[in-house]
C-alpha cells in the first residue's frame, strides 16, 4: 500500500466547510443527529453499527469521536471510481469485525466535495486514520478484503501496544438490558468471566488470550486480560512480605511491580501507577522497558477513559522525556 502525501499536518482545517464546531461527544456517545446518522455506508456496502455516511453536516461530529478512539476516513467516488466504493464497503465491514475499535466513516466526495477540499485531498481512494483529531494518511489503494483486514489489525495492534485500547459504542443496535433490569452479559466473555467466578485465573487468563489472539482490536477482552494477569501475579502472594521486600529494595523490578499489582486490587490505583512511574524514572535499560509495559498493562486493566490513567499517561510521558 503507498502512502498518500498529506500536504496539512496537525489537525484537519475545517474553517472551508464554514460551519461552527460541534461540542465534542462524551465517551461512548449515541448516534450523530442528522439524516445520514446510523449504521449505513452508502448503496452496496454492508451496514454495521460502527460506519456511517460522513457529509458535510455530520464532519465536526465525526472528527470528534476520534477523541474517544480511532476514525477512519474512507474518501471515495462510486460514479468515477465504482472500486473505491468497494473499498469503502469493506472497511464499512470490518469495522463491525473490529467491534468499535474504530468508526468508519465514509465520505462520497462527489456528494460531499467540501470535505475533501478542506483536507486538500488530490485523489482517491483514500484512508486517512484520525486520532484525537489528528490526521494520518493510511493508504490510497484498492486492495483485497483479506490484504485490508490484516493492514488494519496491524494498525489497531500498534495503538494497542501504546496502551490505546478504547473503543467506540455501536452507533445502534447495543444490547438490550435483560428483563431483570441488568445488562446481558457478552456471550464472548462468558467462558473467561465464569473461569473467574470459579476462582479459576490460569482458565480466565487462557480465555481472556484467546480473544485477545482473535482479535486484538478488542478492547474489552484486552482489559479482561490485563486484569486477570494482575490475579495470576499476585494468588497466594503475602501482602506485608511483599511490601516488605519491596521496602527494601526500592530499584528492585520484580518487588516493585508486584507491590504495585497489589496496590491495584486494593483500590489504590494513582499508588500504583506512581510507584512505577518512579521506576521508570529511576531506572534505565531493559529494567526501564519492563517498567513501562508493565505500567501500561496496568492502564488496560483499569481502562484508558479513566481519569487516573489520563493523569498517569501524562507522568509517565515526563518520566520518559
Amino acid at each position: 500500500m503507498t502512502q498518500q502525501p498529506f500536504s496539512r499536518p496537525g489537525a484537519i482545517d475545517l474553517s472551508a466547510l464554514k460551519r461552527p464546531a460541534a461540542p465534542p461527544p462524551s465517551a461512548g456517545a449515541g448516534p450523530i443527529d442528522g439524516p445520514t446518522a446510523g449504521p449505513t455506508a452508502g448503496a452496496g456496502a454492508s451496514a454495521t453499527s460502527y460506519s456511517l455516511e460522513v457529509n458535510e453536516q455530520n464532519f465536526q461530529e465525526v472528527i470528534e469521536r476520534s477523541m474517544t478512539a480511532p476514525v477512519l476516513l474512507v474518501l471515495f467516488s462510486r460514479s468515477r471510481m465504482p472500486e473505491s466504493g468497494q473499498l469503502a464497503d469493506d472497511v464499512a465491514t470490518l469495522s463491525g469485525e473490529f467491534e468499535g475499535r474504530f468508526l468508519a466513516g465514509l465520505v462520497d466526495v462527489d456528494a460531499s466535495p467540501g470535505i475533501a477540499q478542506a483536507m486538500q485531498v488530490q485523489s482517491i481512494p483514500l484512508v486517512v486514520a484520525v486520532l484525537d483529531g489528528r490526521p494520518a494518511p493510511l493508504f490510497q489503494d484498492v486492495v483485497p478484503m483479506d490484504e485490508l483486514r490484516a493492514a488494519l489489525t496491524q494498525v489497531m495492534q500498534q495503538l494497542a501496544t501504546q496502551g490505546m485500547t478504547a473503543r467506540h459504542q455501536p452507533l445502534t443496535g447495543a444490547p438490550a438490558p435483560a428483563e431483570d433490569g441488568e445488562e446481558q452479559v457478552d456471550p464472548r466473555y462468558a467462558a473467561a468471566q465464569d473461569a473467574l467466578a470459579a476462582n479459576d485465573i490460569d482458565g480466565a487468563v487462557a480465555e481472556y488470550q484467546k480473544l485477545v489472539d482473535a482479535n486484538p482490536a478488542d478492547a474489552e477482552a484486552v482489559a479482561g486480560l490485563a486484569m486477570a494477569k494482575v490475579l495470576q501475579r499476585t494468588e497466594g502472594v503475602d501482602l506485608t512480605a511483599a511490601r516488605e521486600a519491596a521496602a527494601a529494595a526500592p530499584d528492585d523490578l520484580a518487588a516493585q511491580s508486584l507491590v504495585a499489582d497489589l496496590d491495584l486490587l486494593g483500590g489504590h490505583v494513582d499508588d500504583a501507577f506512581s510507584r512505577l512511574i518512579e521506576l521508570v524514572r529511576r531506572s534505565s535499560g531493559d529494567d526501564r522497558t519492563k517498567a513501562r509495559e508493565h505500567l501500561l498493562a496496568l492502564f488496560a486493566a483499569v481502562g484508558n477513559d479513566d481519569p487516573r490513567v489520563l493523569r498517569g499517561r501524562q507522568n509517565l510521558a515526563s518520566a520518559l522525556f
